[in-house]
């Protein structure tokens, strides 16, 4: 089985199963993807995403503002806590620094943000789900200042290098590979992914984005998640079985939140790894 541990259920494109986010779901169980993470770009679409998790026992969702994302009125970390209580999100995100589009948010701006997600996570006590690009330092800098490496978090959707992955690892913080990692101008995600520990891990298809090969071009979407285990597989020498079981474990244990609904046999191997649930 495996997990798609950050999607966008709420905006897949009208080409992927009509835009029908139940026929998209269930195309991805049919591929035995058995959890989804809907992840949260903006406070507004909250409610929107609750009612997806409310008709799907195996969709949890996230509560944040992307770096990116023009806001007149930013969110207070009050307005976070709120409204990650109030939908019943598992994490805090997605947030970040992204600098390659500077123009379209201030980094001190974006700074400030992310900051507010981080304090809002450890009141929390939920994990957060980083986007960063092209702004190494100062989002390790941050992580150092602000997270709780008990509680950890996620960088999404990893394109950075291997010392960057090492210091988050080390910080508490798991590494999510995406589509990506099937480009073939992507040799230093591979190399990564041999890497690192598997029990640091995560997959994503960051869908409607990011689609990877052999269906490059096209809306991404859940089931195709498996395209980016089978890719680890690969590059590790080890069966996809195994990069399935490890990162869906690997998923419940930072997405604690989110285990009670996990499958019987993954609870199991839950237990055996120190958590109970």
């Amino acid at each position: 089985m495996f997990v798609d541990s950050h999607c966008h259920l709420d905006r897949l494109s009208e080409h992927t199963h009509g835009g029908d986010v139940a026929a998209t779901l269930d195309a991805a169980r049919a591929a035995n993807v058995s959890q989804f993470l809907a992840i949260s770009t903006t406070l507004e679409e909250l409610p929107g995403l609750a009612a997806i998790a409310r008709a799907h026992h195996d969709v949890a969702i996230s509560a944040g503002l992307h770096p990116l994302h023009q806001e007149p009125n930013e969110p207070t970390v009050d307005d976070i806590v709120e409204a990650a209580e109030q939908y019943g999100a598992v994490a805090i995100g997605e947030t970040g620094l992204d600098y390659h589009y500077q123009e379209s948010v201030s980094v001190s701006v974006q700074h400030e943000r992310f900051k507010r997600h981080l304090i809002a996570a450890n009141e929390l006590e939920l994990p957060v789900i980083i986007h960063t690009r092209e702004a190494k330092e100062d989002t390790l800098a941050l992580l150092r200042e602000y997270s709780n490496p008990q509680v950890g978090g996620v960088i999404h959707c990893f394109t950075e290098d291997l010392d960057m992955a090492r210091e988050a690892v080390r910080l508490g913080f798991y590494i999510s590979l995406s589509g990506i990692i099937t480009f073939r101008n992507a040799a230093s995600l591979r190399t990564l992914a041999r890497q690192l520990p598997l029990d640091r891990l995560l997959i994503e298809t960051d869908s409607p984005y990011l689609a990877p090969v052999p269906y490059r071009g096209k809306p991404n979407e859940p089931a195709w998640v498996v395209e980016v285990a089978e890719c680890i597989a690969r590059e590790r020498g080890i069966s996809v079985d195994e990069v399935a079981m490890q990162t869906t474990v690997n998923f419940y244990h930072l997405f604690r939140a989110a285990a009670p609904d996990a499958p019987a046999h993954v609870k199991e191997a839950l237990a055996q790894s120190g958590l109970v649930v």
